[in-house]
């Protein structure tokens, strides 16, 4: 099995995605990057923040927003606020609010802890939507690998409770879907991800598969047919327990991707997103 850089991994895709997105929009928009709310501190613990960045549309607001997850291999790195911008420019420019939420990383932090800081961001925009000019019905979630695994953690959860924040709508790019594999006896990924230490008796809890139920968000998964750190399954079996609770879902295959896509597949990738968050959160623009 490949292993991926955790800390590097995240860096490496924005990096790359924000070269895409720039070029893409220097021949879609002249507008200017968006504005940033940086560090927004959404909670508090071991006597540290945790912060989020609020990224808000320059025109054209449609009172959509959507939390990024910060996260690979459940580690949220920190990156200059301008190069995200970019990387977020084409999703502002349809006039999203773009929330990206950094999290308590691993090793210090396991999947369960990590997972209460994402609901934690969930819940503070959700108190702040007024102040952010964001519509409540409309808030939508996104991340790569680890970061899609959270995704479908709040897109799976979120929605079953009576009260509180609701998601409206989830994309997960190769998301682990299913822990269990990776927590096996003397599996190596145990120690390549130390956010998979944790009471394996719990493993279905923070396994969105295990989570699907008729109240889920709608959601987008795009996966490569040759991803060997998380394998194509994860996604074919979670869009398989979303049709049969009938929650709408997609997923798009990256032919011949790993763990990570060229410039091709990404630029299949974000028009899948945009069209998907278009579809379902901006469903009553004019």
């Amino acid at each position: 099995m490949k292993s991926l850089s955790s800390s590097c991994g995240i860096r490496s895709l924005v990096i790359l995605c924000s070269s895409f997105f720039v070029n893409t929009a220097a021949v879609r928009s002249e507008d200017a990057l968006p504005q940033v709310r940086p560090d927004v501190v959404y909670g508090h613990k071991d006597g540290m923040a945790l912060t989020m960045d609020v990224f808000e549309p320059s025109a054209n607001r449609k009172g959509i927003g959507l939390l990024f997850m910060v996260s690979g291999g459940w580690v949220s790195s920190w990156m200059p606020s301008e190069q995200m911008a970019a990387f977020f420019k084409p999703l502002s420019d349809e006039g999203y609010t773009i929330i990206a939420v950094r999290h308590g990383s691993s090793p210090k932090y396991n999947i369960p802890e990590i997972v209460e800081d994402v609901r934690k961001a969930l819940a503070h925009v959700d108190k702040q939507a007024d102040a952010w000019q964001i519509d409540r019905t409309k808030l939508g979630v996104f991340g790569f690998s680890a970061g899609g695994h959270l995704s479908l953690m709040l897109g799976t959860t979120a929605n079953d409770k009576k009260a509180g924040p609701r998601i409206a709508a989830v994309a997960a790019v190769f998301p682990p879907t299913d822990l269990n594999p990776y927590k096996t006896p003397g599996n190596p990924l145990m120690e390549q991800f130390p956010a998979l230490k944790f009471d394996s008796k719990r493993n279905d809890e923070f396994s969105p598969l295990r989570q699907v139920s008729g109240p889920d968000a709608p959601t987008l998964l795009v996966h490569g047919d040759k991803d060997e750190l998380v394998p194509i399954s994860h996604s074919q079996n979670i869009k398989d327990a979303f049709s049969k609770e009938s929650v709408p879902c997609e997923l798009v295959v990256i032919e011949g991707a790993a763990h990570g896509f060229n410039a091709e597949g990404n630029r299949i990738m974000f028009e899948s997103m945009r069209d998907w968050f278009k579809t379902h959160l901006a469903v009553n623009d004019k």
